[in-house]
């Protein structure tokens, strides 16, 4: 068994396309270590490490990022101990002016050569390689809707049972994460409790949510054939990031409509699957709720 590190840290290979000079890399410059790098950070209390890396990001360069496809982790030894970042490939939703201060003093974007050439790092520069070498991709954000009041105290139908105290919390805290892949597409069951999952970050960026009938218990657990079907139409035409929430007695059945072997989920967890334009899985990543 591989010992827990002492020290997380997240942070991103944020990458754009420059009409002259082609892919450039973002990095950073400080003078307390004499280093060029990759931004990246220490984690809050309760924060996922997409959240920690989105943060890192803008709080280092002053990029808001929008994070693709997860890298492999670097592992190393610090004072600390040993400490352990996550890497993302990112793309750049906006970028404002940062004035240097006593952490970062220089941020530059540098063509991919250039990049491997300046990083002081050889993890860095490994980071970097697999970003460049991975294959575009698209986020099927896989959620399960958080904790809805308890039946013994609902006496509606069932199918419009309203998420508790507890998943309210969760379903605002699965708002940063959402955000942190910039989901564009939201789908749910026509559920109360799922489509309540996902409204507060609906309402946050504008967007709709599609609900459907074959999601929900009462369908889904019936015919889960027809809930297959639908998984594996919305996986062969998905063109965006997109998060659909589901129910425990369905997640089997869309995992198996996607081709992938059904896995238990708790409430309010959350999988990312990234897959290429082939629709094959790229990489996976499990976020477990934190409220």
């Amino acid at each position: 068994m591989s010992k827990k590190p002492d020290v997380v840290a997240a942070g991103g290979v944020v990458l754009r396309t420059h009409h002259n000079k082609g892919q450039q890399v973002l990095m950073i410059h400080r003078e307390s270590y004499d280093d060029w790098s990759l931004p990246k950070g220490k984690g809050l209390t309760d924060e996922l490490l997409p959240e920690t890396a989105i943060r890192e990001i803008r709080e280092e360069t002053g990029v808001t990022a929008c994070l693709d496809l997860r890298l492999p982790t670097q592992k190393y030894s610090v004072s600390k101990g040993l400490k352990a970042t996550h890497y993302w490939r990112a793309g750049v939703v906006e970028q404002r002016p940062r004035m240097p201060d006593k952490e970062v003093q220089k941020v530059k974007w540098f063509t991919i050569e250039e990049a491997l050439d300046k990083l002081t790092y050889a993890a860095d520069r490994e980071v970097v390689n697999a970003a460049m070498e991975l294959p575009s991709t698209n986020v099927l954000m896989l959620v399960r809707h958080g904790k809805a009041m308890l039946r013994k105290n609902w006496s509606g139908p069932d199918q419009k049972r309203r998420l508790g105290g507890r998943g309210r919390k969760q379903a605002k805290k699965l708002k940063d994460l959402l955000d942190a892949f910039c989901i564009e597409r939201l789908v749910s069951s026509s559920s109360t409790r799922c489509f309540q999952t996902l409204e507060p970050f609906a309402e946050s960026r504008r967007l709709p949510i599609h609900k459907v009938d074959i999601l929900t218990e009462e369908e889904g657990t019936k015919h889960p054939k027809r809930v297959g079907r639908f998984m594996a139409e919305l996986k062969n035409d998905l063109d965006r990031p997109t998060a659909i929430c589901g129910h425990r007695p369905v997640i089997p059945a869309m995992y198996e409509g996607l081709g992938m072997d059904p896995k238990p989920m708790v409430v309010a967890e959350a999988v990312a699957l990234h897959l290429d334009d082939q629709g094959t899985l790229i990489r996976s990543e499990i976020f477990k709720p934190t409220a």
